[in-house]
């Protein structure tokens, strides 16, 4: 069940407001408790009108503030300051923090007040970042079919080309006449074979504005009939002309627009409430700031029906142009036109299918960001210590001033603390309440000195040998982590991979189920997170070692939210292919489901596989039809050192997939190694990942 949905427009007025008030209606018929966001709302001088709308007429009881991230200024500036990463961030965790609360999250999109193309790019990030479905809006009003169909499949090909999942496409304003020529065109068109479309008349009614609107948008007076105010307003009069003209200019639902100092026009509008045979007026604005002649406002006060009077201090003809501009809101006191707006909705929606696809489409999307975005979420959950021996480099002290900000892990420092605090400052960094250790000087030296030559000894380790290999930050850094002094290490971005990963082979050493280290990949791509191992330890494993890759990968994968569904790459798939190499593959899957028996596991693998047919559902009809893992794997497992780390730079490179790794697997405690290229996200991502594979070793 799906527990978050996405609705937006792409153009101003497209109806949108109407529409999600309509949805929130159908998600409180299936949820107890539905909330509202707004990533980014119009103005920082007035509450947005939809979040006063949809909270007070649902009564959500959820406090402002909590329900948008950024007002668009706000947005714009972080943009503009090149801080997109930033403001993305914000918008996921004011998301986060309201989804935990809430069954249903109804997240309603910009306002396409500016109607950019840049707009539009970046209110689709955030409905894939959300990981949510979209109801996409499309505005009918005055276009012909061709172009009504053409804009749909624009559209929808925008959010598809993006990996967005559009659910559904809800085409408002559309009319009738058209209908027949549209669901036809549906019919044959293969982008809409998965999307269901929805389509809502024209409704004058719901488009005017009521004389409250034109009163709260012109900061107009309200003189007389305040309980008329719900009057709609179809069009607007002038009363620039002689009587006789004016009266033959009038109609139902006009405005009437005139200066206070005309009593003539005041007389005939107020005469035409009255009248059978004359039309009826909406109501009248004098402008000029001027009032009515006291005669007139006695004869006003002598009706006991009287059409709204209002007044504006401005001239007559900036007026018109003001109330030109006026659009129609639904605003939350105007209950009469709530009740017709959800009755419309229901009118003509299919309500109950539309109810059916909400709540049960789930988007698969996993984005980098997301993944990025989960892993600090989860490392927040139950809060770590982790070691990091390269508190020197300015690399790390930048992570560290961000890890510290999130509240990732509590974090310790290795190196010359007076070096490294002169070089906080320095950098402008606050991070005065870091532990920085210099391990020759740390109380603990000595003792880590005796662990390490007990552990040692017996390869040929001295005392005095033992002294000097414990005053290396990596080795240091190991047995904080080896005593329970630490929950884990992240070194490399100085170090090489041998430095990082020799002193966890020596002193903390692997699980008693594996026999080897290895390490994956969580390999990003734009629509979901794939797990690629073994990419950089072993050069070239057996088919022991090469199972026990798979299940460690498989494990590591569970650990981060991922099911597990693990493929045996090879040059051949199933039976067809021979060699020392495929063979090898066969035997390791053979090792592998073995194993799975053995420590009583549920877990899907097969293999040999190609690439093509463990990732591509169509290739994996014709060639494995009957897999479950053919067409569906998460997990990939290479045959050797080779082929995965050139496949992961590839697939890194020519598809833009973000590389987060290498993740190293099989130690009793973990110790992650980073690039010596590495930037500040991919330290906070890594020891995001090492909290959580502390988490993990202590529930054990």
């Amino acid at each position: 069940m799906s527990n978050r949905l996405f609705i937006t427009a792409i153009e101003p007025r497209s109806g949108k407001s109407a529409i999600a008030l309509s949805i929130m209606e159908i998600l409180f018929r299936k949820a107890k408790k539905v909330g509202f966001f707004r990533p980014v709302i119009k103005g920082d001088s007035h509450p947005d009108n939809d979040i006063n709308l949809i909270s007070s007429y649902y009564n959500l009881n959820i406090p402002y503030e909590d329900m948008y991230a950024y007002t668009m200024s706000q947005a714009s500036k972080l943009v503009s300051d090149k801080k997109v990463e930033e403001l993305m961030d914000g918008i996921l965790t004011k998301f986060n923090n309201l989804e935990k609360q809430y069954d249903f999250i109804l997240c309603e999109g910009s306002d396409f007040e500016n109607a950019t193309a840049l707009e539009l790019e970046f209110t689709i990030d955030i409905a894939k970042n959300l990981g949510c479905p979209v109801l996409l809006i499309i505005s009918a009003y005055q276009k012909d079919p061709k172009t009504i169909i053409n804009t749909i499949k624009i559209t929808v090909e925008m959010f598809q080309k993006k990996d967005c999942q559009v659910m559904s496409v809800l085409v408002n304003r559309i009319d009738i006449n058209y209908l027949k020529n549209i669901i036809e065109y549906q019919k044959n068109e293969p982008l809409f074979e998965n999307i269901s479309i929805y389509f809502l008349p024209d409704e004058p009614s719901l488009a005017k504005p009521t004389v409250a609107e034109i009163v709260k948008a012109l900061d107009a007076k309200v003189l007389y009939g305040e309980a008329q105010l719900y009057r709609l307003v179809d069009n607007f009069v002038v009363s620039a002309m002689q009587l006789r003209n004016f009266l033959e200019r009038i109609d139902n639902g006009s405005l009437v627009i005139t200066p206070g100092d005309r009593a003539d026009i005041l007389v005939a509008c107020i005469s035409s409430v009255l009248s059978s045979t004359m039309p009826t007026i909406s109501g009248i604005l004098i402008t000029g700031g001027l009032k009515p002649e006291p005669s007139i406002i006695r004869m006003i006060e002598g009706f006991s029906r009287m059409c709204p009077i209002i007044s504006v201090d401005e001239d007559t003809f900036p007026t018109a142009r003001n109330v030109d501009a006026v659009h129609s809101i639904i605003s939350p006191d105007n209950e009469r036109k709530i009740i017709r707006t959800l009755n419309f909705f229901e009118k003509h929606v299919n309500v109950d299918e539309l109810t059916e696809r909400i709540i049960h489409t789930k988007t698969l999307v996993v984005t980098p960001k997301m993944f990025e975005y989960n892993l600090v979420q989860k490392a927040k959950m139950i809060k770590q210590h982790i070691v990091l021996p390269e508190g020197e480099e300015d690399r790390i002290l930048y992570a560290v001033e961000r890890l510290n900000r999130l509240e990732v892990a509590e974090i310790t420092l290795l190196g010359e603390a007076k070096k490294i605090r002169q070089r906080m400052n320095q950098l402008g960094l606050r991070l005065d309440d870091i532990n920085v250790i210099q391990p020759d000087k740390s109380p603990n030296f000595e003792e880590y000195v005796q662990t390490y030559y007990k552990l040692r000894k017996s390869k040929g380790i001295t005392l005095d040998m033992a002294r000097d290999i414990m005053s290396d930050v990596n080795y240091f850094g190991t047995m904080m982590v080896f005593k329970n002094h630490a929950s884990g290490m992240v070194s490399g971005a100085f170090h090489t991979t041998v430095d990082t990963i020799r002193p966890a082979f020596e002193i903390i050493r692997t699980k008693p189920e594996y026999s080897i280290v290895s390490s994956v990949f969580f390999m990003c791509l734009t629509d979901r997170v794939l797990v690629y191992g073994d990419c950089a330890v072993n050069p070239n494993p057996n088919a022991r070692q090469l199972a026990e890759i798979a299940l460690s990968s498989a494990e590591t994968a569970s650990i981060f939210g991922i099911e597990p569904i693990v493929a045996m790459l090879s040059y051949s798939t199933g039976e067809s292919g021979k060699g020392e190499d495929v063979e090898k593959v066969r035997e390791a899957v053979k090792i592998a489901k073995e194993l799975v028996t053995d420590r009583n596991l549920s877990l899907k693998l097969e293999g040999p596989l190609q690439y093509d047919a463990a990732i591509d559902p169509e290739v994996a009809k014709t060639k494995m039809p009957n897999s479950e893992v053919a067409g569906k794997a998460t997990v990939f497992i290479f045959p050797d050192l080779n082929t995965g780390n050139n496949t992961y730079k590839a697939v890194q490179r020519s598809a833009e997939a973000v590389a987060i790794g290498p993740v190293l697997q099989g130690l009793k405690k973990p110790v992650n190694d980073l690039s010596r290229g590495c930037t500040v996200t991919d330290i906070v991502n890594t020891v995001a990942i090492t909290a959580i594979q502390a988490q993990f070793v202590n529930k054990g």
